[in-house]
């Protein structure tokens, strides 16, 4: 199975925020940021920590992007267009949190995990011991994720308890 990961803005800057964009690596994975993505992080706050993990990353997770017409039929933003895009060309997963990006990959057929999946991932490949702190950091940091979503997913996925 590929197991490449086109990586939209709002996840990166969230874990990057609470200090764990290491969640989205893995042993072989690789992480791509469409050029669209670089941008919209760039163009943020010079204290982002978003900005300071594409400095790290090198220029070879940055990627220019071919548009696709029935991505851009959506009328998405210029990041959600990229990431979904290349997604497509290359059967990767895209990770997404806006809902209509994630309508749009539902509707294209492209797969998608969004922040909370991430998370959740990375507690099934045991890289964390716990997601619950990890979410709490995260809505600490203005991720919409409702505690009523959090705690359905937990039950359903890591047998965690929700104190939220």
């Amino acid at each position: 199975m590929n197991n490449i990961w086109v990586v939209n803005a709002s996840p990166l800057i969230a874990l990057s925020k609470i200090g764990r964009p290491d969640l989205l690596d893995a042993i072989n994975r690789t992480v791509l940021i469409p050029n669209a993505v670089s941008v919209e992080i760039e163009n943020g706050p010079p204290d982002d920590p978003a900005r300071q993990y594409l400095a790290q990353a090198g220029k070879n997770q940055l990627v220019p992007v071919t548009l696709e017409s029935t991505v851009i039929e959506w009328g998405l933003g210029a990041g959600e267009t990229a990431v979904l895009s290349l997604s497509k060309q290359m059967g990767a997963m895209a990770v997404i949190d806006d809902r209509a990006a994630r309508t749009a990959a539902k509707m294209l057929g492209i797969r998608f995990i969004g922040t909370l999946g991430v998370v959740i991932l990375a507690f099934h490949e045991k890289r964390i011991t716990s997601t619950v702190g990890i979410l709490k950091a995260l809505q600490g940091v203005n991720l919409r994720l409702s505690d009523h979503v959090i705690k359905q997913a937990l039950e359903q996925t890591t047998g965690e308890k929700w104190p939220g």
